[in-house]
């Protein structure tokens, strides 16, 4: 699915810097605890931060962004749609 193919109907059509931050956070830890990463990077990048942040630049990550409103209305984005 391409940002064209899809349409952002809660919030803004790009990832807020709440959301960036918590992706990059969340994607950080895990590669601290031993995931593998997404994308092939030399032996030299040992900062956790930093390969998380090159991946969301990347956008290889597969993930889904849920936006919600108070009265309960929500609606999955796609990363790839935000990028």
């Amino acid at each position: 699915m391409t940002k064209q193919d899809f349409k952002v109907e809660i919030g803004p059509a790009h990832l807020t810097r709440f959301e960036r931050a918590k992706i990059i956070g969340s994607r950080a830890l895990q590669l601290s605890l031993g995931a593998p990463a997404f994308v092939k990077v030399s032996k030299s990048i040992h900062d956790p931060i930093l390969l998380a942040t090159y991946e969301l630049d990347k956008t290889v990550m597969p993930l889904t962004i849920r936006r919600t409103y108070p009265d309960g209305t929500s609606q999955n984005i796609p990363l790839s749609s935000l990028m």
